[in-house]
């Protein structure tokens, strides 16, 4: 079991950055693959980032690519969301989440298992 906790979030202007973190309790956080996703009014909640328990592989959907990194901090418990050249429509609630790894890096949010509150973000004109 992981409690999740995001942080983060705020308003920016176009082309400015924001960092988010996500703070994970409980055991065996190192065997988890972690992601990043969103969601908008009326929208389904989509993936945009994802990183596997060791860190060293990762998968950016396309509009974050260039523009969004995703690390993880195993010995603090943490992953973070880093996103620079923000636009509007990046305007969303973000999601963290989790889900035990099966050595491949998981994608589909179906088989995320733990979610944190969301945190949002707001990017101005």
């Amino acid at each position: 079991q992981l409690q999740l906790v995001e942080s983060g979030g705020g308003t920016a202007q176009t082309g400015g950055s924001l960092r988010l973190s996500c703070v994970a309790s409980g055991r065996d956080f190192k065997m988890y693959d972690m992601a990043w996703f969103r969601q908008t009014p009326g929208k389904e909640r989509e993936l945009v980032a994802a990183i596997a328990w060791s860190g060293y592989d990762t998968h950016y959907a396309d509009a974050a690519e260039g523009r969004f990194t995703v690390s993880r901090d195993n010995k603090k418990n943490t992953q973070y969301h880093q996103m620079n050249g923000l636009k509007p429509k990046d305007t969303a609630i973000y999601y963290c989440a989790a889900t035990w790894t099966t050595g491949n890096l998981t994608l589909a949010l179906s088989r995320y298992s733990f979610w944190g509150q969301g945190t949002e973000v707001t990017v101005s004109t």
